[in-house]
């Protein structure tokens, strides 16, 4: 044995020991150094974090370490990505844009007065503000009764039929516009829901076929075949069915009672009739009331004068929406003898105011020569507002005088 492996061997000796016990935390030590200088200086030591933390990977397209392809394909994907979006949002305006298109068209052309879209014609004003029909002659029925000029509710500028001319443009838009069908809850053009309503739509209410003889049944269309098959009332007896003709025996009476009575006095010997024109007064009271008198006229040989009011004198027609015209014929001749006739109203050639003819008899003295105020028989408030907003009340008056 040499020297030096005698000098060594007790120190490798005493080494020996030491160096098992040193060995793993030497190990360790030297793996901590490798992996932190692999990491270089701008990474942490991963060494101290943890167990089961991990740190976040920077993506490929921010690392400026990632190669450059890698980099490409994620520069790419992230466009592609926010296109995209920028495209949906896009279309979601424009749908939510489009959705709302009818209902900007509705808050254009609806009326100025009522804020629904005329049914039929609409006017305008001098300055273009719409109104449909109905509020335009309602608001000169309501001028006529306050003994005011009518004016737009807008821009308050003067309104009359000679001022104001339909808008056809807007009338036709209108009809194009899209409308729910109040029985089957579709949509359809308004120029064709009318008809929908009527023939087409399977939901309409409909009457049953046996409603002459009683059947009181209403339902959809749909169910009508159904219904009509099994309804009991064909089978009713003769007796049953006899009270039901009993009372359309009535009706039908009364509608027959009028037209035998204007053709028996279409037979008498002296028939005069002639074209009236009411025209527009106000009272001397202090609360003045409008009223509607014509000039004198002669018919039969006798000089005679009508007059009219509105809802018989109340006091503030303008603030009822029920309204009425009630008229009396006075004879201003002097006369020798009673003089018994019957009379009748009816619209004048020219306008289009519906009236069910009514005939009215009185008999006329020098004493009483004023017959009782007794109404126009006018279909509804509506037909009343349409001779109100006129500048006069064109009618025809038949007189018949019956001889005995």
């Amino acid at each position: 044995m040499s020297g030096a492996e005698e000098a060594g061997g007790p120190a490798a000796a005493a080494g020996g020991p030491a160096g098992s016990g040193a060995g793993p935390q030497g190990a360790s030590a030297m793996a901590v150094s490798v992996l932190g200088e692999a990491a270089g200086p701008g990474l942490p030591d991963e060494a101290g974090l943890p167990a089961g933390r991990q740190l976040p990977l920077p993506e490929a397209g921010g690392d400026p370490d990632a190669p450059p392809k890698k980099r490409l394909r994620a520069a790419e994907a992230e466009a592609a990505a926010a296109a995209a979006a920028s495209a949906a949002t896009a279309s979601a305006s424009a749908s939510a844009g489009s959705g709302k298109l009818e209902e900007r068209l509705y808050s254009v052309l609806c009326c100025t007065v009522c804020l629904d879209l005329p049914k039929a014609s609409v006017y305008q004003c001098t300055n273009g503000h719409l109104m449909c029909a109905g509020c335009f002659i309602h608001l000169l029925a309501d001028a006529r009764l306050k003994e005011e000029q009518a004016t737009c509710p807008n821009c308050r500028c003067e309104i009359s039929k000679s001022l104001c001319c339909r808008n056809l443009a807007v009338e036709k838009a209108v009809s194009e516009l899209p409308s729910e069908c109040g029985f089957c809850m579709r949509q359809f053009p308004r120029s064709l829901l009318e008809r929908h309503q009527k023939e087409e739509c399977q939901d309409r209410v409909t009457q049953c076929k046996y409603k002459r003889i009683g059947c009181p049944w209403q339902g959809p269309f749909h169910e009508l075949t159904v219904h009509e098959a099994e309804c009991t009332h064909p089978t009713k007896t003769g007796n049953e069915l006899m009270e039901i003709l009993d009372e359309m025996d009535q009706t039908h009476k009364k509608e027959m009672q009028l037209y035998n009575s204007i053709f028996s006095l279409l037979s008498f010997e002296k028939i005069g009739y002639t074209e009236v024109q009411f025209r527009p007064y106000r009272t001397d009271d202090f609360i003045t009331r409008l009223y509607y008198e014509t000039p004198r006229f002669t018919v039969l040989s006798q000089t005679w004068v009508l007059k009219a009011r509105v809802n018989d004198s109340e006091r503030n027609p303008n603030l009822s929406c029920k309204r009425t015209l009630s008229f009396q014929l006075i004879l201003k001749s002097k006369i020798s003898s009673p003089m018994e006739c019957s009379f009748l109203l009816l619209k004048g050639p020219y306008d289009d105011v519906k009236i069910n003819p009514v005939i009215y008899h009185f008999v006329f003295t020098n004493e009483n020569n004023e017959t009782d105020y007794v109404p126009l028989p006018i279909i509804d408030s509506v037909e009343c507002n349409k001779l109100l907003a006129a500048k006069n009340i064109n009618l025809r008056l038949f007189i018949f005088q019956i001889q005995k």
